[in-house]
């Protein structure tokens, strides 16, 4: 996907109110260029993005969380992901360079401090951001909170997925060879990471189809089609940026958004949890809560991981209009 036509022009006229403002690929370093689009207000009130994976990329509906009268909002294709160039590099892409990004966007965009805004691992960076830069957040809203520790994948793919998915855990252990079922996870990040389609093609699909039955609370289907990871179909991009940070532990280091969550002292939180998440389920934002003062749990019944399951979307859309009724632009 290529940047908007109109990259780095501002439209003062524009039908659509979603539409951006600005688009554009801003220089950050070590030979990488972020997409970065700007959308609302010129004058509003500043947010930013922070989408999931890693390596997913942001896109249009997620403008939508924002409204354009009120909100001058910062969405960006983090290193490797989406628009972002060069397309899905792992080198020099860790999470102390996304923190540095958004400062160099933060900077690009001469906004003092903002609202952060993330779900699953958008959740991981936005704390990490804070706790780095505290000065510069004037808010936060979560959804699906990841901590980005081992303890929360095992939890999701092998503890949960054997209880809930038995017929579909078999499909996920069946995509790996006999010798490395007993570290499913591994084997996986190590597979996905290998440079030989033959191995990797597999293991890819696998772990991307398995996460997404995993992040609906009624998913349409509930087995892998073992058949369909031939080398020669097109592979979706996430599995690979996940496995290199999966395996590097997210860049963080043990417990470190909990142990370090002092940092976030004088920060008001809003969390909005699906009841039914089994990717992120409500125990890992219930710790968070518990030492972080300022934060508030907002439950979505009947809801998994996903920001499409019922309720998710309009419960994060209020609370970045709640978290903002104290701030101005």
């Amino acid at each position: 996907m290529a940047p908007d036509a109109d990259a780095g022009k501002t439209s003062p006229q524009r039908s659509d109110p979603f539409a951006p403002l600005t688009s554009e690929l801003l220089p950050v370093g070590d030979n990488h260029e972020i997409y970065v689009e700007s959308v609302g207000r010129a004058d509003g009130i500043p947010a930013v993005y922070l989408h999931g994976g890693p390596g997913s990329g942001c896109q249009p509906d997620h403008r939508r969380l924002f409204d354009p009268e009120r909100f001058r909002a910062i969405l960006f294709d983090q290193r490797g992901a989406g628009r972002s160039r060069p397309k899905a590099s792992r080198e020099n892409n860790t999470l102390a360079h996304l923190i540095a990004d958004m400062e160099k966007i933060r900077e690009h965009f001469g906004i003092a401090r903002w609202i952060i805004v993330g779900g699953s691992w958008g959740a991981t960076l936005a704390l990490a951001y804070a706790q780095a830069h505290a000065e510069r957040v004037s808010g936060i809203v979560l959804r699906a909170t990841f901590l980005g520790t081992r303890q929360e994948l095992n939890g999701a793919f092998v503890d949960v997925l054997s209880r809930f998915y038995p017929d579909l855990n078999e499909d996920f252990i069946k995509l790996l060879p006999p010798e490395d079922r007993d570290q499913p996870l591994d084997a996986y990040w190590r597979r996905i990471l290998d440079p030989d389609p033959n191995i990797h093609a597999a293991a890819a699909r696998g772990w991307h189809d398995t996460e997404r039955i995993l992040s609906e609370h009624a998913p349409s289907r509930v087995r892998l089609d073992l058949l369909s990871a031939k080398p020669s179909r097109a592979l979706p991009a996430t599995p690979f940026m996940e496995a290199h940070y999966f395996q590097h532990d997210c860049f963080l280091k043990p417990d470190q958004l909990l142990t370090e969550a002092g940092k976030l002292a004088g920060i008001r939180g809003l969390i909005v949890q699906g009841r039914y998440d089994l990717l992120c389920p409500p125990a890992t934002a219930h710790a968070l809560n518990a030492v972080w003062p300022g934060s508030e749990i907002r439950f979505v019944e009947g809801a998994g991981h996903s920001l499409y399951d019922p309720g998710v979307k309009d419960a994060v859309i209020k609370a970045i209009v709640d978290l903002a009724s104290g701030i101005t632009a």
